[in-house]
């Protein structure tokens, strides 16, 4: 697999990551005096709603600007500096203090390359969740809810921000790398039910095949076969849901006998094909032909 590719951060498997808030969000409003100097211990990602705030971080030589419905992300232990642009209007945001742990060991984050400050997409549809999770946030500790909201936010910014993988950097622990070409290898085949085949996924894994299958399945709780299929089912599932034969979608899996398929989609989802089909039309379009 080549390194640069942009694996699509919203296919990483939801059970390999573990969110962390640190505190309740910072309900940023500043006048024209605002100014700050600070390091903090975790990773903080700062979104702007009104106004500008002008920032330089330590091993970065110029200022830049953070304008509405841009954000940033300053990486833990590392020194900030921060104040109003100047103008009579407030700068109002929102920050949070946060961890994003991959495989509950590996800093999901550090091992990123990521561009700061960034717009963030569909900003008019995020806006909104943006300003709502500044608002209801309470103070001194953290919701469940809080956590929801604030991992779509997230994910929001690292798939404006993300540039490529540290594979290969030297900061990085060896166990970190393994849990990125876990998560890589995962990614792809989620992204791609029809066309990546397993032995193609695992290529260009850097690690004995033995070995990195065990890792897989230690991490995930299935082998890389077993998610493969798993991943063609769910497919599947989609494709049956929306009317498609039982014969069409066996065929566009590449199976020759749609009777196998029927059992494999049983096998993973837990009742036939055919009775998948029929449950979202039952009672709207009248029984199927």
């Amino acid at each position: 697999m080549d390194k640069n590719e942009h694996t699509p951060l919203s296919l990483i498997p939801m059970k390999s990551l573990s969110l962390r808030l640190a505190r309740s969000a910072i309900k940023m409003k500043h006048d024209k005096h605002w100014k700050i100097d600070k390091l903090n211990p975790t990773h903080d990602l700062i979104i702007s709603l009104q106004g500008i705030g002008v920032y330089q971080m330590d091993g970065r030589s110029d200022t830049f600007e953070l304008h509405p419905g841009q954000a940033f992300l300053i990486p833990a232990h590392t020194r900030f500096r921060g104040e109003h642009w100047g103008g009579d209007q407030d700068y109002i945001g929102v920050a949070q203090h946060f961890s994003l742990d991959l495989f509950g060991s590996g800093d999901l984050v550090r091992q990123m390359v990521l561009r700061d400050p960034v717009t963030l997409k569909h900003w008019s549809d995020l806006a909104p969740m943006v300003r709502m999770y500044r608002e209801i946030s309470p103070f001194g500790y953290t919701t469940l809810a809080q956590h929801h909201q604030f991992m779509v936010i997230l994910l929001a910014y690292l798939e404006a921000a993300f540039v490529d993988w540290r594979t290969e950097h030297e900061e990085l622990e060896s166990q970190d790398q393994l849990s990125i070409q876990i998560m890589m290898v995962a990614s792809r085949l989620a992204a791609d039910p029809l066309g990546a085949g397993l032995e193609e996924a695992l290529r260009d894994v850097p690690y004995n095949q033995e070995y990195f299958r065990r890792a897989f399945r230690d991490r995930l709780g299935q082998t890389p076969q077993k998610f493969r299929e798993l991943k063609r089912m769910e497919f599947a599932a989609n494709r049956l849901g929306k009317g498609v034969t039982v014969k069409a979608v066996a065929a566009e899996l590449g199976y020759s006998d749609p009777y196998f398929f029927s059992r494999m989609f049983k096998r993973y989802m837990g009742t036939s094909p055919s009775s998948y089909r029929e449950k979202p039309y039952r009672g709207r379009k009248g029984p199927l032909k």
